[in-house]
């Protein structure tokens, strides 16, 4: 320990000498010396700077941490897809869940152009940041979906877009640069269902059924303000039991670990609860007892975008945003993987077709060959008996 002199000038050493020195053994100072004039007061500094004895740490519990801090620096990628039928009310919700405007200048066609209109890729991309956190999302937008008289082949170009994705992402993945792999991959596909049916239609059933091996499906019930609660819930258990009934496999969402806490198990069973999720968007801004909520606005009450009573709005974004990472992990771990190894399968399937094409078209040239030495021979045989005669 170092002495540290306190050496007061003469006209204030009798106001606060004595107080310094009553203070200084109010703090249990180690030490406390008084040489003449000067007060000489001793400190045992502490370094809180060494590494931690407890026996059986190594450190690795902090690797979290670098994890977090990784992945934060790194930022976020996230493809959803939406698909339904014009008028359902899909880009409203879009920039309603993330606070957005994703299409500022869209061009809404008229009926006369819906008659033969083909179905068209739109894919938006926006930065978004919350609290440092980035996430770069892409809404994949369909338009002229179901809108043509004739919708028999209206999803082939959905599924051809999804399959490019992969195809994409595995060219890059097998790349030699691949520390910047773009991951455009369709993580999620909100799947609008009207609410002015009795159910699916067909198209919907047919549509979920080629898609359901490829992406993760999560059904949504649009305009939910047009329904009661009772037509609401009968709805739904028609929708279920009818997706149940075709065999169509839509995203089912984790069950929580026994470890979990019990509110984040009661939000998991709530979820659950929920699907098909009836959704209600708005971007207008509504004042209702002095505060500015977004809903709609009816002669005979007020339907609020972000009320639990009114609609799934929440749960649907918070089913988004708690399962955002395992819709990643269900797309890389099971589709992604399941059109890798189709893929990898079909280079030793071509190679064998081709062998089989070969060999037709020998044993065909063969045939052929037989059949023309057999003309010639007749026409010899013809032409040697008229020589005879």
């Amino acid at each position: 320990m170092d002495p540290v002199a306190l050496t007061p000038t003469r006209d204030k050493r009798a106001s606060w000498g004595g107080t310094i020195e009553r203070f200084l053994k109010s703090l249990s100072c180690p030490g406390i010396e008084r040489r003449g004039e000067n007060t000489y007061v001793y400190f045992h500094f502490i370094n809180h700077t060494q590494f931690p004895e407890a026996a059986g740490y190594v450190g690795f519990a902090n690797l979290p941490n670098q994890v977090h801090r990784k992945s934060v620096k790194k930022g976020f990628e996230f493809t959803l897809m939406v698909v339904g039928e014009s008028g359902l009310g899909k880009s409203t919700l879009i920039n309603s869940l993330f606070l957005t405007d994703l299409y500022p200048e869209r061009y809404i066609p008229g009926a006369a152009e819906k008659i033969e209109r083909t179905v068209q890729i739109e894919a938006s991309t926006v930065e978004i940041e919350e609290r440092g956190v980035k996430l770069r999302l892409t809404v994949v937008d369909t338009p002229g979906y179901g809108d043509a008289i004739n919708s028999q082949d209206c999803f082939k170009t959905i599924i051809q877009y999804i399959d490019n994705q992969f195809e994409r992402y595995l060219h890059d993945e097998s790349g030699l640069n691949r520390r910047h792999i773009v991951d455009n991959r369709v993580h999620c596909c909100f799947y609008f269902i009207s609410p002015f049916g009795h159910g699916l239609k067909p198209l919907d059933v047919e549509f979920m059924k080629a898609i359901h091996s490829k992406v993760n499906i999560v059904p949504v019930i649009a305009k939910a303000d047009t329904l009661t609660l009772k037509e609401r819930d009968r709805l739904k258990k028609r929708i279920l039991d009818e997706i149940a009934e075709h065999g169509i496999r839509i995203y089912q969402l984790p069950d929580a670990d026994s470890d979990e806490d019990e509110e984040f198990k009661e939000q998991t069973r709530i979820l659950k609860a929920s699907i098909p999720f009836s959704v209600i968007g708005s971007n207008q801004l509504i004042e209702v007892k002095g505060k500015k909520i977004r809903g709609r606005l009816y002669p005979w009450g007020v339907v609020e975008v972000e009320n639990p009573e009114h609609n799934d709005f929440l749960k649907l974004r918070t089913m988004l945003v708690t399962h955002m990472q395992d819709l990643q992990e269900v797309t890389q771990d099971l589709h992604y993987e399941n059109f890798r190894s189709e893929r990898l399968k079909r280079p030793g399937r071509a190679v064998e077709e081709d062998m089989m094409d070969k060999d037709q078209i020998l044993l065909q040239k063969e045939a052929e060959l037989r059949r023309m030495q057999q003309m010639i021979s007749q026409m010899q045989a013809q032409m040697k008996m008229k020589g005879d005669e």
